[in-house]
């Protein structure tokens, strides 16, 4: 693989040289991703595919878009990336398109069924300015359950003249097997004699015909639309006005080729359907019935089970507490976007089969959904990546929360999720929903809270409620000291009022515990309170605020309108005159790297905040005046 440069040193492999390159690739992905995790069995299957497209396109001139992009790997090796040694690591390889990598790499999108909209948009521009380039999009069967894809390929169809390749990398799997609609479709496709090879060989035998076999041939070929309805169902995408050319044996290169040469020469939108196996190659990933190894952590290449546990998750709170709900309220339903085993719901949907609705990739949809059945008199529990519930905004705003309905949002990898990078972080919901009137936010501290807190949210009927918690594993238990209000008390001084009010906001309390320690080394003394309920405001935050010098927020969450933000204007409004520092993720994307190491680049550590609010106490006393550099620190 070695000799792999660039993807044009893929022009001089003859057939059983690219059947071998096809091998080592997944024996390399095998090997690196085993020791870094990754994405693993959607770069498997993608493998012959990827060696085809680059072959026949000349990237970086013609554009190869992935969608998500999860399925670009194999990629990455053929455009001279081939050190996966830190793979998602700090200063590594992205595990998606980065445009810092590559000129090869054009976009880096990472939420699914978006490349259809950027593959229009780079069409029209081609048309416009009279370029010659070519345009590729690949997309999963998966993601063309999201309504983005639709909307995109409406408009594509619009244009008969305008080229655009479509490829479909049919593995009947996003992360689990791909549901729906659309997924019958695809699988009577799948499972259908090709009308291309009936049609190729019925002219072969009409042309041989004297007389009349070419007129008869030519009727055929022009009634070929009912035809191909009649042999393979593919009129769904033809009645869109898209060329289809498939389904093809997404592992066989020849094929492949054959089709993408075919799907460029056309001059117009083309569909090419291509089968793929996910986790071709590698026996413990096709024997994963769950999802195939579509992400993995460090695992033993010849068995593929994992080398480590990291103990009980948080996801996985979730999922044992929803099935007691479960057995306890017959209206808790659960809803899911293409993401049942990583939302924790797979139990939950084994016990209640008849309970559990995925959606498919179509998060507003299921947001629209969830209100329909929060009206129809069930309580439904719509678990979802936090950084994906951002899709959804308009829906939670005018359908969920104008309707007033009893709907739970359980956002699962909130605040710093490091590895995946800027599209995976889930750093922006409590900013984003600090503006939808009736909504409620609980950001619980740990296992005991998730628990409580979900019991809590699912007892509201009259107003959507929100439960977020962080990625991974889940820490002690951290005790509450006493209550004001609805909020715990972590910490309070031994004896008179506090120097310091630290607002601790969700998985952060053990961090702000280690805060206060520090700071009561430095003679400053300082009561924690964890809110709970950090949407709307406590009222009891105001008067408690009165009583300190400084209020400090900490949150895994934007600073820009999030909870410290949210905090500092109910004090403003109760007239309570306090300075308050708030902390938390700086608005701007953040590179992939381990969740520690992002916390230490932002500044987001107990040393690190500990020694700006000693900073602001100090000024307070006037101990600052002349020092301008512990000034500009803070």
């Amino acid at each position: 693989m070695t000799r792999i440069r660039g993807p044009r040193d893929l022009d001089r492999l003859g057939p059983e040289q690219l059947e071998e390159l096809a091998a080592e690739i997944r024996s390399f992905l095998v090997d690196a991703v085993s020791k870094t995790g990754g994405h693993l069995g959607p770069n498997l299957g993608v493998v012959e595919l990827t060696i085809a497209l680059h072959r026949v396109f000349h990237s970086p001139k013609d554009k190869i878009l992935f969608d998500t992009g999860h399925q670009s790997y194999v990629h990455k090796l053929l455009t001279g990336r081939q050190d996966f040694s830190r793979l998602k690591s700090k200063g590594g390889l992205s595990g998606y398109p980065s445009r810092a990598e590559s000129e090869h790499d054009i976009i880096e999108n990472s939420h699914a069924s978006t490349v259809l909209g950027w593959a229009d948009g780079f069409a029209k521009a081609n048309q416009v300015l009279k370029k010659d380039d070519h345009v590729v999009a690949v997309i999963g069967d998966g993601a063309l359950t999201g309504g983005m894809a639709w909307e995109a390929l409406n408009n594509i169809a619009a244009a008969k003249d305008r080229p655009l390749v479509i490829v479909v990398n049919d593995n009947e799997r996003s992360y689990a097997p791909t549901i729906g609609g659309l997924a019958d479709h695809l699988a009577t496709l799948r499972t259908t004699d090709g009308y291309e090879r009936f049609l190729a060989r019925g002219k072969d035998i009409l042309e041989r015909t004297p007389v009349v076999g070419r007129p008869l041939y030519d009727t055929l070929h022009g009634a070929k639309k009912g035809l191909k309805d009649f042999i393979a169902p593919q009129g769904m995408f033809e009645d869109l006005g898209l060329k289809y050319v498939g389904p093809i044996d997404g592992h066989d290169i020849e094929a492949l080729e054959s089709a993408l040469l075919r799907a460029k020469r056309f001059g117009g939108p083309v569909i090419v359907h291509c089968l793929t196996e996910k986790g071709r190659g590698y026996q413990p990933a096709l024997a994963d019935e769950a999802d195939r190894f579509h992400a993995v952590g460090k695992i033993h290449p010849d068995t593929g089970l994992p080398i480590a546990s990291s103990g009980i998750d948080w996801t996985s709170v979730f999922g044992e507490e929803m099935v007691k709900l479960g057995r306890e309220r017959e209206d808790i339903v659960a809803i899911t976007a293409a993401m049942l085993h990583p939302v924790g719901l797979d139990r939950f949907a084994k016990i209640f089969p008849d309970r559990v609705y995925d959606v498919g990739i179509a998060e507003q949809h299921g947001a629209v959904s969830a209100a329909g059945l929060a009206t129809g008199g069930l309580h439904p529990v719509f678990a979802v990546y936090a950084t994906f519930l951002n899709r959804a905004f308009d829906q939670v705003l005018m359908d969920v929360a104008l309707h007033r309905c009893g709907v739970t949002f359980v956002l699962d990898r909130a605040g710093i999720t490091g590895t995946d990078g800027a599209s995976h972080n889930g750093m922006w919901d409590m900013s984003i929903l600090q503006v939808v009137p009736g909504l409620r936010i609980a950001a619980p501290r740990d296992a005991d809270q998730v628990r409580a807190q979900l019991r809590e949210a699912v007892a509201i009927d009259d107003a959507p409620t929100v439960v977020r918690f962080s990625k991974g594993a889940v820490g002690p238990a951290v005790a509450a000291v006493g209550r004001v209000g609805g909020m715990d008390v972590l910490r309070r001084p031994a004896e008179g009022p506090a120097d310091v009010l630290l607002v601790s906001v969700g998985a952060l309390a053990p961090m702000c515990l280690e805060i206060a320690g520090l700071l009561d080394k430095q003679g400053i003394t300082t009561t924690v309170v964890d809110p709970r309920w950090v949407k709307p405001v406590d009222e009891a935050l105001a008067p408690l605020a009165e009583q300190h010098r400084v209020v400090v927020t900490v949150e895994d969450n934007s600073r820009v309108g999030g909870v410290g933000s949210a905090i500092a204007q109910s004090l403003r409004d109760a007239g309570v005159d306090v300075p308050l520092r708030d902390f938390g993720i700086p608005p701007r994307f953040l590179d992939h790297a381990s969740r520690k190491e992002v916390l230490a680049e932002i500044g987001l550590t107990a040393p690190d905040i500990a020694r700006q609010v000693t900073g602001l106490v100090a000024r307070l006393d006037g101990r600052l005046e002349d020092s301008p550099t512990e000034a500009a620190r803070d």
